[in-house]
């Protein structure tokens, strides 16, 4: 995982009107028949993603990928711009008059997994998976470029279709942004994600932190060797390494108040290569997630001390390795009012349902949201007739994705971008 520092926010005030192009009266104006064009697309959308999905590409390099959503474009009035470092694409669909810039994302990039849906269009591909639904986020942005393409006289402004990389774990959204995605200057940001476990059609929204910061912890305990039967002659670093599991524990309960969530799962315990031998060293490596930034600096800080600490009481040192991983998704608050408006507009009000809680999962559009006002929002895609508590979730080897809640996302994508682009313009 890349671990250069983070990007600089640069936020517009929250509260300047000039930065939210959509209004309850553009949200009023949005043309009818939005879900039914969607549907009228479902034959192109369903066959882009069982296509995606037979041939998945995992990391930054998806050149099978990038060949299938060119092709789907290419017959579109866009602008089309290509990466030479890694698979990206960027579809810059222009308006008949000047206006604001909308940012719509879907990512690309599969899992390292082997698939076992039984699907006939399952994957063809050893060891690999789209089992976070990302074919699912490609195919329904790219039958939103066409249905937005229809609408492109009417359009004020310009929408750039962002299809994205190395979401799973390679920092695909920041490597676009360093390669110029938001030198548009967009002004609003949003992306859907699908979900296997909430009901097909609904739309699942929050405000305020979504989804969590994710760091890797790696510890390395370092004592000294010896024969397993006189361990009074060694300093065995396995007992400091069993206590730090439990250790660790109480230093979220003990030093992050109770508002606040943190997790820290350690998740691999490595020591030692046989019965009668102390190791020389034993290592942990867990993972952290938080919600806000000064809590994860906070532990940080308390994770190396308490580590360090703990080895020396066991007579062994610890060397502690903090990987920064994707930072907090936080949805702007009017940029989410905006993307409920839409919902309810496009879906109906019953489609849409407030998140009492955030996920402590993670998602790089995050570096996105911290420097352009947006939302992200979960698509329900549950399998008709699979009750809640058996539907294998995102990123299980058996994930299986409604596809009817696909002209759902596909209308929203739309309606977002219209809703922003042909309002009247600002003075």
């Amino acid at each position: 995982m890349v671990t250069s520092p983070p990007l600089v926010a640069r936020r517009p005030v929250v509260g300047d009107d000039r930065s939210m192009p959509i209004t309850p009266a553009s949200v009023a104006g949005l043309p009818d028949g939005l879900l039914s064009s969607a549907r009228a697309l479902q034959p192109r959308t369903v066959a882009l993603r069982r296509e995606l999905h037979r041939t998945p590409e995992l990391g930054l390099a998806l050149p099978r990928t990038r060949d299938a959503v060119l092709h789907a474009l290419a017959d579109l009035p866009v602008s089309v711009r290509t990466s030479r470092s890694c698979g990206s694409v960027v579809a810059v669909l222009e308006g008949g008059r000047s206006g604001p810039t909308v940012l719509l994302r879907g990512d690309m990039d599969a899992l390292p997994l082997h698939e076992d849906t039984g699907l006939d269009f399952a994957s063809g591909v050893d060891g690999a998976m789209h089992a976070c639904g990302h074919d699912t986020h490609t195919a329904m942005l790219a039958s939103a470029a066409r249905l937005l393409a229809g609408y492109r006289d009417r359009i004020a402004g310009r929408v750039l279709l962002a299809f994205q990389p190395g979401e799973e774990g390679f920092h695909g959204a920041r490597r676009m942004i360093e390669e110029g995605l938001l030198d548009d200057g967009p002004e609003l940001a949003y992306a859907l994600h699908i979900s296997s476990t909430v009901p097909s059609g609904q739309l699942h929204h929050r405000t305020g932190p979504i989804m969590a910061a994710a760091d890797r912890v790696r510890v390395t305990v370092t004592g000294r060797g010896g024969h397993a039967s006189a361990p009074q002659d060694a300093c065995d670093p396995v007992p400091p390494a069993a206590a730090m599991v439990g250790g660790l524990q109480t230093v979220l309960t003990r030093r992050v108040g109770p508002h606040q969530p943190a997790v820290l799962t350690v998740a691999r315990i490595e020591a030692g290569t046989t019965d009668n031998v102390i190791p020389e060293t034993a290592q942990l490596t867990a993972t952290l997630r938080t919600l806000s930034e000064p809590v994860r600096a906070l532990l940080h800080r308390e994770i190396t001390e308490h580590c360090r600490h703990l080895a020396a009481a066991y007579g062994c040192t610890a060397e502690v390795e903090i990987e920064p991983g994707y930072p907090v998704a936080v949805n702007d608050p009017q940029a989410t009012s905006s993307l409920v408006r839409v919902g309810e507009k496009v879906l109906g009000r019953h489609a849409c349902v407030a998140m009492t809680d955030p996920l402590m999962g993670a998602e790089d559009f995050a570096y996105v949201l911290a420097r352009v006002p947006g939302s992200l929002a979960f698509l329900g895609a549950r399998p008709a007739g699979v009750a809640p508590g058996d539907a294998a979730p995102n990123h299980s080897n058996r994930v299986v994705f409604d596809e009817a809640a696909f002209p759902a996302g596909v209308a929203v994508y739309a309606g977002l971008a219209l809703a922003a682009l042909t309002a009247p313009e600002r003075p």
